[in-house]
């Protein structure tokens, strides 16, 4: 390890951390009817052992990135990775499902802190001339793991047993603390703050009740009273949260770095293209094993060269990126994005396997081309100690994108089932279920047109820090070009 240079150690045990949280995202999802007749639940109860995982990941993402900056990125982060694999031990062991929820959440906390600080670590690590590269290890675990959970999932499921779909994850969250305990080097910034009690609290009830809606709406709809309730508290007080952090001397998550228009633009475009992908990699899987009547691995392995094609384009989109700047590589990223899901409104019951796959492929392709230069451009105009909250504010977004997008098409797809008078899994409504996925993939489609307009917005003057040489740039990462003014700066 000590002819390994330290930016790639950061780069290698973050990455182990990564992939077990987004894994966990989709792996549990093939397991749902199992756990359901082992514990006899019902849907609604099942349903929350995703759900509390998710709300747990988006109440503990704001605090990650002031915990790092305080008590050092180092130490929150095997603390983060120690209460993941605890999380996943005791999920493996549950005894009812009352107590596979909680352990669920607790995984969730972990999660939630692990991957801001682990981003911080990493950006602080790399020089922004090689950002591009440093984001090209993150599309790796970004997409890979959520593609592999439902392949992992459904072979554990269907030949060994829903317990190892958590406890998978302890081998290497141990390997990947040694690791970590051995290599890793203390990062705490001077300047850190005290805790912001009051943005945590509203933060933390803000986003959990909107994210409960959203996580609701799919099966409810969004008319559904609860839905509403949840949702408007959810808004109101996160409203209530934005004028409080924009008051506060040292809030927990600086709005003010909205006042960066390339954060802002980048931000953007990563709730459309977020919302869009998990979204549509929601519906697939249901048609899959609802319509064609495939296992839960056969889905999986359907689904999975997408990250295939992710994996294939990564480095040379990262060398692209220097050449092309951000604008351009997201715009052809997204409607590559937008063309390959509208690709699936004309697949049917009857439609071969390897069509779908070769969707999937290009699919991968088109990602990584809009991932890679997203990850880059968000930071590129952040000052280094802003990286940290900077890193908070970009992963919570995702969280809330991800589940807006799931709820979106969620909703959607119950909409036009209900319009064609089909249920899902009928054989006698085998058309009506089908039509009704081609129209909820054609919104997906929509969703992902939309970003192409939002990769307007980037300007890639702002980003040219990350797309110089690397031999042209010197020093550390702390170090800036002289002309970026701080954030907020007028």
């Amino acid at each position: 390890m000590k002819r390994i240079e330290y930016k790639y150690i950061v780069g290698i045990v973050f990455v182990f951390g990564l992939f077990m949280d987004l894994l966990d995202m989709t792996i549990t999802n093939v397991a749902l009817p199992t756990l359901a007749r082992d514990f006899g639940s019902s849907t609604t109860t099942i349903e929350w052992v995703v759900t509390g995982y998710l709300l747990s990941l988006a109440v503990f993402i704001p605090v990650s990135g002031w915990a790092g900056d305080r008590f050092g990125t180092k130490r929150v982060f095997m603390f983060a990775l120690s209460v993941f694999v605890a999380g996943s031990l005791l999920s493996g062991l549950a005894w009812n499902m009352e107590a596979l929820i909680g352990f669920r959440v607790l995984q969730g906390i972990g999660g939630g802190m692990l991957t801001p600080v682990g981003t911080a670590m990493l950006f602080r690590a790399f020089p922004p001339a090689e950002r591009a590269a440093a984001s090209a290890l993150l599309a790796i675990p970004a997409v890979v793991a959520p593609a592999t959970g439902p392949v992992l999932g459904g072979y554990l499921v269907e030949y060994q047993t829903w317990r190892w779909i958590f406890f998978v994850n302890i081998p290497i969250g141990l390997a990947g603390l040694l690791v970590a305990w051995i290599f890793l080097k203390e990062d705490v910034q001077e300047r850190a703050g005290r805790l912001d009690v009051p943005g945590f609290l509203l933060s933390a009830a803000g986003l959990a009740s909107l994210v409960y809606a959203l996580s609701e709406a799919g099966s409810r709809t969004f008319s559904d009273a609860r839905v509403v309730v949840f949702g408007l508290a959810g808004l109101a007080i996160i409203a209530a949260f934005a004028v409080v952090e924009l008051r506060t001397k040292e809030p927990m998550i600086d709005l003010r770095l909205f006042r960066d228009r390339l954060f802002t633009a980048a931000n953007t475009v990563q709730l459309v293209a977020q919302g869009g992908l998990q979204g549509a990699l929601f519906l697939l899987p249901l048609f899959l094993q609802f319509e064609q009547g495939l296992s839960p691995l056969q889905s999986g392995l359907t689904t999975f060269p997408q990250a295939i094609g992710v994996v294939m384009m990564v480095q040379p989109a990262g060398r692209l990126y220097r050449r092309v700047g951000p604008r351009r590589m997201m715009m052809l990223g997204m409607a590559g994005t937008t063309v390959t899901t509208l690709a699936f409104f004309w697949v049917g019951v009857a439609t071969d396997q390897w069509t779908i796959r070769a969707i999937m492929l290009a699919r991968g392709w088109s990602f990584a081309f809009s991932l890679i230069p997203l990850q880059t451009a968000t930071f590129a105009t952040i000052r280094n100690e802003d990286t940290g909250r900077a890193s908070a504010v970009f992963n919570s977004g995702r969280q809330v994108a991800a589940s807006f997008g799931v709820a979106l098409l969620g909703t959607v797809l119950t909409t036009r089932l209900t319009a064609h008078n089909a249920q899902l899994g009928n054989p006698l409504a085998v058309a009506g279920a089908t039509s009704a996925f081609q129209e909820a993939f054609l919104a997906a489609a929509i969703v992902a047109a939309l970003g192409v307009v939002a990769s307007l917005l980037i300007d890639d003057k702002a980003a040219a820090a990350t797309m110089a040489p690397a031999r042209a740039v010197s020093g550390t990462a702390s170090e800036a070009p002289e002309e970026r003014l701080p954030v907020g700066a007028h």
